[in-house]
């Protein structure tokens, strides 16, 4: 994975929607310092989004009293995220980009016929911290929720005949099984939910895979967005309710 994530910056076409400094570029000089401590890491999307995270939480640390801004990292202890490499980054991020002081609010790693072009969207720190805070208030709003409604939106993924047809030449005895949809539940923030499954869908890709078959030769290769859609249909719903007493157990 190391020599992967090295070949993708080392290939990567720069476009940049913004006008001025080009944050595509000073995002991945961020990023080449930390290479090796994304050696594990399976999917590109996952290295932006830290990165993008880290350098987000470093404006915000230049902004926040120091009070704030240790109750948000001690929020994030028993989180799963590596908050000695976030701590790392913010501090990498201070100390050579502290000029550069727009938010990152999106990007796109558009796939290509050639090499991936990364393309990065901004906004200025005011506009930025305006519209965060008007979320923050909205979230504030107990009543705009209905009873046993879950903050989550969830695709449903049914597979297609191309799926069906490379799971039914591997297990011909298990045909009844492979249709059967899988549920995923993500954050209710996302709005656009075509583009978050542009970048995400690998990870989509890869779990529907290895739940039938863990050997990774012999999946399809060179997967892409549009080979998901052939191979699953896609349904989305932002409205989901839950009427059990029990908690929900997650593993």
């Amino acid at each position: 994975m190391k020599n992967k994530v090295i070949n993708l910056f080392n290939k990567l076409q720069i476009v940049v929607p913004n006008t001025g400094v080009k944050y595509s570029q000073l995002l991945e000089k961020f990023l080449e310092p930390f290479v090796n401590d994304f050696k594990d890491v399976e999917f590109y999307e996952d290295i932006f989004e830290f990165g993008i995270n880290a350098w987000n939480s470093a404006n915000m640390k230049l902004i926040l009293p120091k009070e704030d801004n240790d109750n948000a990292f001690n929020a994030l202890e028993n989180s799963g995220i590596n908050v000695a490499l976030l701590n790392r980054m913010i501090e990498y991020k201070i100390s050579h980009f502290k000029n550069y002081t727009n938010f990152i609010v999106d990007y796109d790693l558009e796939e290509t016929i050639e090499d991936p072009i990364l393309k990065i969207t901004t906004q200025e720190q005011d506009a930025y911290l305006k519209s965060m805070f008007e979320q923050f208030n909205q979230e504030d709003l107990a009543d705009d929720f209905d009873e046993n409604y879950i903050n989550r939106s969830a695709i449903i993924i049914m597979p297609r005949q191309p799926f069906i047809d490379w799971c039914s030449s591997l297990y011909p005895e298990d045909l009844d099984d492979v249709k059967e949809t899988r549920t995923y539940l993500i954050s209710e923030d996302i709005d656009d939910i075509d583009s978050w499954l542009a970048k995400k869908f690998d990870k989509l890709f890869t779990f529907e895979l290895e739940s039938w078959h863990t050997n990774k030769k012999e999946w399809p290769q060179k997967r892409n967005y549009k080979m998901f859609k052939e191979w699953f249909q896609i349904d989305i719903s932002r409205m989901i309710y839950d009427f059990e007493i029990n908690p929900i157990l997650k593993f």
